[in-house]
């Protein structure tokens, strides 16, 4: 296979949807060799904070001299961002290769009886044989959707992470906070720590019940002490006594509030991991996650924030309160139709002074004329737009130097907006 050959398949196996359940995952594995079981692994789970908590502990790891690989999704501008090593992503060449050795042992699969892998099962298998063809000392492996029967669920951790639980995807993994988090915590291995994010109490009762039926020694995050913490548009300083150990002016370049807690699952991960103080502090500095509260421009600010569920909004809102107090608002809105809409939209357009509606790159999205209809419920100041072009061009015309600008609702609008607009250096 060529690369666009690759990208065809790999594409192709999305008519086979989205399946729960390890059966078949497992089978490929075996034919494949087992790669997984040849680097250390760290799993990641959790609702929101899963790709900044990942990223994190991966630029830790690099400073610490291991190399490491990095498995994520969704992507926002190319593909190949899923699945890097040591920050650089999966060349098209191997991936090309990678996706021609995964589909010859796919054939046989289909040969005996299984059923073809979905198209996250195929991408993870390429992910792992990835990382075991470039050698990596570890891979932080962050789980697609659940847990327990996440097709990433079939690593063999060193440790666990689960980071902030909500309720999402609750057609798949149930209604209830307590349903959701035991998805969540089918990444808990027996005798294997587990990192925990602070949690709701109903979500934290459930990991502790699951941790000590296996044994499994909890590290619970809430414990950690966070003092003079201080927020500007290029990053945030805290110090942190965790573990009998005060670090003081630890420094993040990722915004928001809430990405000093998924800093802090990090360091107690790599504080487990016995990763030293000053490989600790450079990770922590050199770590990005675009997409997340990421600011693209200034004069207006333009901000792009995933936000695609009630507690990522709500998060988001904290974000801009704490570093855009006052500042006049234009929310760009795109989403996907089985998301929460009505109350995402209700968290972020009656904050907002103005609000555009779009089309999300996906086939689950909402029409922007239907959005724009829920919107009008919470904001009269509301018009869908034809395209995410359209969007970009008719909020900044209309934006003065002195407003805000947040594109959000869906991963898959705001890569196309980073697309329009690349990131600038201020």
């Amino acid at each position: 296979m060529n690369f666009s050959e690759a990208m065809d398949y790999i594409h192709g196996t999305y008519k086979f949807g989205s399946r729960l359940g390890l059966e078949t995952m497992n089978r490929l594995l075996e034919l494949m060799d087992q790669p997984q079981n040849r680097y250390k692994c760290i799993h990641v789970a959790g609702t929101n904070g899963k790709g900044s908590t990942s990223a994190f502990i991966a630029s830790i790891l690099g400073e610490a001299g291991f190399k490491t690989g990095l498995y994520t999704s969704p992507y926002l501008e190319r593909f190949t961002e899923r699945i890097r090593v040591d920050g650089a992503e999966i060349s098209h060449g191997d991936l090309a290769s990678i996706t021609d050795y995964v589909k010859r042992r796919i054939d046989i699969m289909i040969d005996e009886g299984f059923p073809h892998p979905t198209e996250f099962e195929l991408v993870t298998a390429i992910g792992f044989e990835y990382f075991n063809r470039m050698k990596a000392d570890y891979a932080v492996v962050e789980v697609g959707l659940g847990g327990r029967l996440d097709a990433t669920n079939t690593i063999s951790p060193q440790l666990s992470v689960i980071t902030s639980i909500g309720m999402d995807h609750m057609e798949i993994l149930g209604d209830s906070l307590a349903s959701i988090s035991k998805e969540k915590a089918g990444i808990i291995k027996k005798g294997i720590p587990v990192v925990v994010h602070p949690q709701d109490a109903e979500a934290l009762q459930v990991i502790k019940e699951t941790c000590e039926r296996l044994d499994a020694p909890l590290i619970d995050t809430s414990l950690a002490e966070i003092a003079n913490h201080r927020s500007g548009i290029k990053g945030q300083h805290f110090d942190l006594r965790w573990d009998g150990k005060l670090y003081k002016d630890i420094f993040i370049g990722m915004l928001g509030p809430h990405q000093v807690m998924n800093a802090v699952s990090a360091v107690a991960a790599a504080v487990r991991l016995g990763i030293d103080e000053n490989a600790i502090r450079k990770g922590m500095e050199a770590a990005r996650w675009p997409g997340r509260f990421e600011i693209l421009r200034r004069k207006p600010f333009v901000i792009i924030d995933g936000a695609h569920n009630l507690q990522g909004a709500k998060v988001l809102m904290e974000s801009l309160e704490q570093l855009f107090p006052g500042k006049r608002m234009t929310l760009v809105f795109g989403i996907l139709r089985d998301k929460d809409v009505e109350r995402i939209s209700e968290m972020l357009a009656s904050k907002a002074s103005r609000v555009l509606t779009t089309l999300p790159v996906n086939p689950r999205s909402m029409a922007p004329e239907e959005l724009e209809k829920i919107v009008r419920k919470y904001n009269q100041n509301v018009e869908s737009t034809r395209s995410i072009g359209e969007a970009v061009t008719k909020s900044l015309e209309e934006a003065g130097e002195d407003d805000v600008i947040v594109f959000s609702g869906s991963l898959y609008m705001i890569g196309e907006v980073r697309k329009i607009l690349p990131p600038q250096v201020f």
